[in-house]
């Protein structure tokens, strides 16, 4: 059976499809289409049913395989960023970014530094190569604003690969010697509590506390925790972590972590239904132990201001 549409509706679907054209709700901002294209650079598709634009960017530039299989960009391998009006004169956006290893930071730092929201980065896929990974972003503003935020990301991958056209398989860094040595006593001054020491290396904890949906207080030795392991020497040192972060305070530790030149590896949930609310984010250093320590506490010091906001 057909679907057939009546004259009006056919009369309305044809009005509201024109190019360059949208119908908001009282109060909600109209989607300039035409300027999101021209700042973005990229076509978009309109979704009447939704109100939406939506440009798309496929990942053909380096060839991914998944268990040995090429995959095309339409198996969930294109970036895309879809706008919806907002109120008064804002605009709001969210969208997937497909990045490889060595461009996710420097991306994310971009979105950051443009206004936009990164709310998770994670797999998609086992065995692929390169290692793919997607970044979620969001965020509120005028559209010319948010629209340049996207075309930030995509001008920041284009720089990546245009200097190195096949993705990185490290940081770059050097090995650490077999035996870590780090100064515990110095990285318990910077965070003010004790760690724990473990052959050489060093692990300070800091706890939170949730409630689940059963009632039950759950805090640090269920996983409801920051925590920070250091080791290497004092002058070349590796820290890896995770934060757990309240929704209100994400953007802000990713940022502080990100100006410290700490790396994010990937930010998501470990638990369903608890309250508040609580995000991890997953992160990894290279330097000098106190530099890496001090990074990683000036973002816990600013998440109770965050959280206030």
């Amino acid at each position: 059976m057909k679907c057939q549409f009546f004259p009006f509706f056919a009369f309305f679907f044809a009005l509201t499809s024109a190019p360059g054209t949208s119908l908001p709700v009282a109060g909600e901002t109209a989607l300039d289409t035409a300027a999101i294209e021209a700042i973005t650079g990229l076509k978009g598709v309109s979704n009447q049913a939704e109100g939406t634009f939506k440009v798309s960017k496929p990942r053909n530039d380096v060839a991914i395989t998944v268990d040995q299989v090429r995959m095309a960009p339409f198996m969930g391998l294109t970036s895309w960023a879809t706008f919806a009006p907002g109120m008064k004169d804002r605009v709001m956006v969210m969208g997937d970014m497909v990045l490889f290893e060595d461009e996710v930071n420097p991306v994310m730092s971009v979105a950051l530094d443009k206004g936009l929201e990164v709310t998770a980065l994670h797999n998609h896929f086992f065995f692929d190569e390169p290692k793919v990974y997607f970044m979620h972003i969001g965020g509120e503003a005028p559209a010319d604003k948010l629209a340049a935020g996207v075309r930030a990301i995509f001008d920041k991958v284009k720089e990546i690969r245009a200097a190195n056209p096949q993705p990185a398989k490290s940081f770059g860094s050097s090995t650490l010697p077999e035996k870590s040595s780090i100064d515990g006593e110095a990285i318990c001054q910077v965070f003010g509590q004790k760690g724990d020491a473990n052959n050489g290396m060093y692990k300070v904890t800091v706890g939170r506390e949730v409630k689940m949906p059963c009632g039950c207080d759950v805090g640090s030795s269920m996983g409801v925790n920051t925590w920070a392991a250091f080791a290497g020497t004092p002058d070349d040192a590796l820290v890896a972590g995770d934060f757990a972060v309240l929704e209100g305070e994400l953007q802000t530790v990713l940022k502080t972590l990100r100006s410290a030149d700490l790396n994010i590896v990937a930010i998501h949930q470990h638990m369903t239904g608890e309250n508040p609310r609580m995000i991890f984010l997953h992160y990894y250093g290279r330097g000098r132990a106190l530099t890496l320590a001090e990074g990683v506490k000036a973002a816990i010091d600013k998440q109770p201001l965050a959280a206030n906001k």
